[in-house]
């Protein structure tokens, strides 16, 4: 049984275009009994996106106000694109100033990543990567998997996932726990909004990318010597990328090979987290061990923001 929080939406990146889904969504988040703020971020619509660059920017913004009730998680409507057009509109040393040590909880994924890693780039800030009101809580069918994991990591302090896939590496190790989008990461590589992590777990995932899109990006983060600066790379979710007649056998399995034995770290397999029904909700900039044998993983994450 969770209890009654508030919930304010926020539209970074694209407007949804299943106003159902919408509605679906906040009445399944009032009748658990939360309050619901900022439904207008759902309904403003400026090109392919939620509102203008300026809309979008102060929306999260205004979360700096020090005269204005925090809520206890800030929900993203639904990704896209268009979040890094306001990366350079934030208030950063406000957000910074008003957010830092509040357990507040910032969740998305897809799109949202580029916040994600701008906020901790320039802030310091620990988000999540999880459910959004879109894809997730206005599902024709919700996931329970997906609020399970949601819910209990955002109330606990630390918690541990356990994963049975059969895996071709091993791995003890632990660090910072980050990631999510993988073209959005590549996106941001040499801009500064890329927070220079050493020693962390990096958590990837991607949606409709061919098998050779993947391997150009994740040879992105490896010739740019990120991935050498990390202790693991977590492969999540990589649905809808067909391979072709052409690709000749070439598929994501030749990928992750061919990543192994280039990129000096291990590669582990398997996490529930991308553009799928039964997701996991992972912190982003917390402490994290993780440890994998040949029948699969256990990842323990500590040290984040959570609803008490």
């Amino acid at each position: 049984m969770t209890m009654h929080r508030t919930i304010e939406l926020i539209a970074p990146s694209g407007y949804p275009h299943d106003t159902e889904a919408v509605r679906r969504g906040v009445a399944r988040l009032r009748a658990e009994g939360h309050r619901v703020e900022g439904i207008e971020a759902a309904e403003r619509r400026f090109l392919r996106f939620a509102g203008t660059d300026g809309q979008r920017a102060a929306e999260l913004n205004r979360l700096a106000d020090p005269g204005r009730d925090l809520p206890d998680i800030v929900l993203a409507v639904r990704g896209g694109y268009g979040a890094v057009r306001i990366l350079h509109g934030l208030d950063y040393e406000g957000l910074q100033k008003r957010l830092a040590g509040e357990p507040i909880v910032f969740v998305g994924h897809s799109d949202f990543t580029a916040i994600q890693l701008a906020l901790y780039a320039r802030a310091g800030l620990k988000t999540f990567g999880g459910p959004m009101l879109v894809s997730d809580f206005g599902a024709p069918e919700l996931s329970s998997f997906t609020m399970h994991h949601f819910w209990n990591t955002l109330t606990k302090p630390e918690f541990t996932l356990k994963v049975t896939a059969p895996q071709a590496q091993q791995a003890n190790v632990s660090g910072m726990l980050w990631g999510g989008n993988l073209a959005m990461l590549v996106s941001l590589v040499g801009t500064p909004y890329m927070p220079p992590v050493e020693g962390g777990i990096l958590f990837v995932e991607d949606v409709n990318e061919q098998p050779f899109r993947v391997e150009r990006m994740l040879y992105q983060l490896h010739l740019s010597g990120i991935l050498a600066r990390q202790q693991a790379l977590v492969l999540g979710d990589f649905s809808g990328g067909k391979s072709f007649d052409y690709d000749n056998g070439y598929d994501l399995h030749a990928v992750i090979e061919q990543m192994r034995s280039v990129v000096g770290i291990p590669v582990i397999t398997g996490l529930p987290f991308g553009h799928i029904e039964n997701m996991v909700t992972l912190p982003f900039g917390a402490r994290a061990r993780l440890s994998a044998d040949a029948h699969g993983f256990e990842l323990t994450v500590s040290d984040y923001p959570y609803l008490a």
